[in-house]
């Protein structure tokens, strides 16, 4: 069923179970999700960790709690690949026997849950991976994902990327070592099949051309949910409002409100998860509030590079100034100034230079935004968990 058709019919409707873990960045869009395929009239539920269950449940979304245990090797939690492969193979039986009540017809995993991708296996179920970002499968044309390179155009461009590759090969064969052990240890056989399907929540034009995208992977655009009920209402003023919106990541930088404070001519407003503690200037406001108004009302938008924000913004099609911190931030934060529609920022004091001279004075920004925004993705992310469905049964 694509957007805009009928609801399904009673005999059409399937049951689907979406799991996510706890960070904002991917419940949000899991919600998201979660929202449309129920407006569809599929019967759905989220199963996340407990602080966002009173959320969901005020938004209408059912859900439910995904068990977590204590690590059996909290020694090795300080390495990625255990706390993304070992610790989902840990969980595995407990989030199967959490799914299976649900009596889905399919599971929809965040990319960061390993776990529940096992749990569907376990069931023998059909399973979807939800992306909630750009797509960070490695590709004989880019450079290493996270690396913030462009692709290499030239020869030596070419080359340079077939090293980093190289390079970065053996990070990735001990990630798929972790993976197959702690599939083998759940009680799965040590090679991991492919999901039926994946859903990357992006705008196409981050998505740089690739020879080698995966089978019955859909761009299907941000998935866009806000648990705030409130109205922050900007401060008074005809000046140029600023919006800035810190990331939720742990591996977001601090201290960006305190840096664009010192903006002056401008009027700031902080949309949080959390009440703001603390004295602000009159032409500040912080707190919790509804994003997209603020997005619609604001000149341009300060951001950590984390893709939730981003891709908000520029489905808007406003402009950025973008202060990464580590993980994807850096990559996506270099993607979006090499479409012209963002400044990257990597030192807090030159954060006002780059929104007074430059992202409020230079239209160019906003324009390459709007075109962003004008290229939507065109895939329903609803009529492809459906036939995912189809092709599953």
């Amino acid at each position: 069923m694509g957007a805009g058709q009928e609801p399904a019919g009673e005999s059409e409707r399937v049951r689907v179970a979406v799991v996510t873990g706890a960070d904002p960045g991917h419940v949000f869009p899991a919600a998201a999700l979660a929202k449309r395929l129920l407006a569809a009239g599929h019967h759905t539920t989220v199963l996340t960790g407990p602080r966002w269950l009173p959320a969901l449940a005020a938004d209408g979304i059912p859900a439910a709690l995904l068990p977590t245990s204590p690590p059996r090797h909290p020694e090795l939690l300080p390495d990625f690949g255990y706390r993304l492969h070992g610790l989902a193979g840990e969980l595995a039986p407990d989030a199967a026997a959490a799914i299976e009540p649900l009596r889905p017809d399919l599971v929809v995993v965040d990319v960061l849950t390993a776990a529940g991708g096992m749990a569907a296996e376990l069931l023998d179920l059909p399973w979807i991976q939800l992306v909630p970002h750009v797509l960070h499968q490695p590709s004989v044309a880019l450079p290493p994902p996270g690396s913030g390179l462009a692709p290499g155009v030239t020869v030596l461009g070419r080359g340079r990327d077939a090293l980093l590759r190289r390079l970065s090969d053996r990070s990735r064969r001990a990630g798929e070592g972790q993976r197959a052990a702690a599939r083998v240890a759940a009680g799965l056989p040590a090679a991991a099949p492919d999901p039926v399907g994946r859903l990357i929540a992006t705008l196409p034009a981050l998505e740089p051309a690739r020879p080698d995208w995966p089978a019955d992977t859909h761009i299907v655009g941000p998935l866009l949910w806000d648990p705030a009920t409130v109205e922050l209402r900007p401060p008074a003023g005809n000046a140029p409002l600023v919006l800035v919106v810190g990331s939720t990541a742990s591996s977001g930088r601090p201290g960006l409100l305190d840096a664009a404070l010192t903006i002056g001519g401008v009027r700031i407003v902080a949309p949080m998860l959390q009440e703001y503690v603390g004295e602000l200037p009159r032409n500040a406001v912080a707190g919790p509030g509804r994003l997209a108004p603020l997005v619609e009302r604001a000149a341009v938008v300060i951001s950590g590079a984390g893709h939730g924000m981003v891709g908000r913004v520029l489905a808007a099609g406003k402009p950025l100034v973008l202060v990464p911190g580590g993980g994807d931030q850096r990559e996506l934060a270099n993607r979006v100034a090499r479409l012209r529609a963002g400044i990257v920022v990597h030192r807090l004091s030159r954060l006002r230079g780059a929104i007074r001279l430059h992202a409020l004075r230079d239209p160019r920004y906003a324009e390459a935004a709007r075109r962003i925004a004008a290229a939507r993705a065109t895939v329903d992310p609803v009529g492809a968990c459906e036939r995912a469905v189809d092709r599953a049964g």
